[in-house]
């Protein structure tokens, strides 16, 4: 992608990809660029979410951006915390993802998914005023929603390598799958 469809990316709005009822709704922290530019999660190649969901056991075979409505018919979607695109996560100001924290509360409630899985602890911990979160199944419901904090897939997180996150995923899948 050129610069400049990049940087016109930044004021795009990305659909969520969203049913009432879903297993598990899954949670980015904001659109990065080329999320924005081409209208798909998790787009930039380096992102290691449709992989992770893949060996996790969340589906059949590895999805690419351009298929995440397919999620749905497994019973998953995706939303973000923060709207707006940015290169990095910390573009975000705090607000934002507190805002962002309100909005997804409130969608929760209306789509009522089993389990709200927000992929970054640090955005979780921001947008939820949880300081003390780890990742894992978290105390907080949001209603009858139960919430799962997963590592940022984000090819920058380098605490957490593919593996060790579709472990991670996974011990979330058995926890979907037992509800």
């Amino acid at each position: 992608m050129r610069p400049e469809e990049l940087a016109a990316a930044r004021d795009r709005v990305i659909p969520d990809v969203v049913a009432g009822g879903l297993r598990v709704l899954f949670c980015g922290i904001n659109p990065g660029l080329m999320s924005a530019a081409t209208g798909h999660h998790f787009a930039r190649p380096g992102n290691r979410f449709w992989p992770v969901l893949h060996l996790s056991g969340f589906t059949p075979r590895q999805l690419s951006p351009a298929e995440q409505d397919e999620l749905l018919n497994y019973g998953l979607g995706i939303t973000n915390v923060a709207a707006r695109a940015t290169a990095r996560a910390d573009e975000l100001t705090d607000e934002e993802f507190r805002e962002g924290g309100r909005l997804l509360a409130a969608k929760v409630a209306r789509l009522r998914p089993n389990w709200l899985a927000v992929a970054g602890i640090t955005a979780y911990r921001t947008a939820f005023d949880d300081k003390k979160a780890r990742v894992g199944p978290q105390e907080r419901t949001l209603g009858d929603t139960r919430i799962w904090a997963l590592p940022n897939p984000s090819g920058l997180n380098a605490h957490w390598t593919a593996r060790t996150m579709a472990e991670e995923f996974a011990r979330l899948r058995a926890a979907a799958m037992a509800a």
